[in-house]
């Protein structure tokens, strides 16, 4: 149901003004993951990118299952191959000027982005919402992209290395091991949008213990449903082809072309400043083909998290609700509620009017972060 009246503290950037003091980082990691293992080669031109947008958004075949090897390798199921690297992670620390406080919120952002989208600018900073309430906030640049380190975007840059990515950013904040970060917390709330909501998803699944809280932005459980949507709307491109500044970026990352691609995946009509999204489709940031051929096998299954879990989502989001969340009762992000068997409360909210890209709306929308955690 969409919700005709926000609730507390779902209230406009403007009337928030957080002092602040924030480092930015740089934290090796050391991972491995069981990553699916494709016969595809990256795609080497724009014809080849569009190709292989319409062989993955075909209704009714199952590309990724179809490019998937069938050779073992040394007795090994073919279909898939342990990855593992030293990586180094490009992320920024910020705590409120009254201190570290008890909980942090940890952020991790979805496709189209890097870690800024969580800091786009002084009008629209969901950081700045954060440590006006007292939380302290760790957001970083996902594998392959940023100022994190790149990485084979077909068989290696994989939602499931992501998600252990995740996992080793957290075990290092939760003991107070990450380079530059000391402060320890009673609390761990994992915050995510879109692609970063579903490796928070998955990491809560795998890992429960990780986390205290987690808050599902752009999100539902419906992502296959509707992901052909954003596939056609996107209107990828070979990034080195998008913008003068991911001309270093391989064969195989893909960015929008263009801003009415990230409009149409991103903003809904008569909501969005249009500066706002020139900006963001000036800061786009690229995709990889493995990670569009795995976003969906890291979240699909239940997740047994205990704690408490919020869903929200704009009205208009494309990717997760085909452009209306509330062509149902209980609203698609609210139906994300049975896959969460053991949560101690759960919360889904429909943002009216909003698209998918929540934190660039005319007014930014902060979700009851408090209820979320039990702090």
């Amino acid at each position: 149901m969409v919700q005709t009246a926000l609730p507390a503290l779902l209230v406009g950037l403007a009337a928030v003004a957080a002092a602040r003091n924030c480092q930015n980082l740089t934290i090796p990691i050391t991972i491995s993951a069981r990553n699916a293992r494709f016969t595809l080669q990256a795609p080497a031109n724009n014809i080849e990118v569009t190709d292989f947008t319409l062989n993955l958004a075909q209704p009714g075949v199952n590309y990724t299952a179809e490019v998937l090897s069938s050779n073992g390798i040394n007795g090994t199921d073919g279909q898939f191959a342990d990855v593992s690297g030293h990586y180094t992670i490009g992320a920024t620390y910020c705590t409120p000027s009254s201190g570290p406080g008890k909980a942090l919120q940890i952020l991790t952002h979805g496709i189209a982005f890097d870690r800024w989208y969580w800091d786009f600018s002084a009008e629209y900073s969901y950081v700045d919402a954060a440590l006006a309430r007292g939380y302290a906030v760790f957001f970083y640049d996902r594998l392959g992209l940023g100022d994190s380190s790149r990485g084979d975007p077909v068989n290696e840059v994989q939602a499931p290395l992501e998600v252990q990515a995740l996992r080793a950013l957290t075990a290092m904040l939760r003991d107070a091991s990450a380079p530059g970060i000391d402060d320890t917390y009673e609390k761990f709330v994992h915050v995510g949008h879109s692609f970063g909501s579903v490796l928070s998803y998955a990491l809560t699944a795998a890992y429960p213990e990780l986390s205290d809280g987690v808050a599902l932005t752009g999100f539902s459980q419906a992502l296959g449903d509707f992901v052909a949507y954003f596939l056609y709307g996107a209107n990828f491109v070979e990034a080195s082809s998008a913008a003068p500044a991911l001309a270093a970026y391989p064969p195989g990352y893909l960015a929008t072309a263009d801003a009415p691609g990230v409009q149409t995946n991103f903003f809904a009509p008569g909501n969005f400043d249009p500066a706002v999204l020139e900006a963001a489709y000036a800061a786009g940031q690229p995709v990889t083909v493995g990670e569009l051929m795995t976003i969906g096998t890291v979240a699909a299954g239940s997740n047994s998290f205990g704690g408490p879990v919020l869903v929200i989502t704009g009205e208009r989001d494309i990717p997760f609700c085909g452009g209306n969340c509330s062509t149902s009762e209980p609203s698609i992000p609210a139906q994300t509620r049975p896959y969460f068997t053991n949560t101690s409360s759960f919360e889904a909210i429909v943002v009216p009017g909003a698209g998918h890209g929540l934190n660039l709306v005319n007014t930014l929308y902060l979700p009851s972060w408090e209820k979320a955690a039990k702090l």
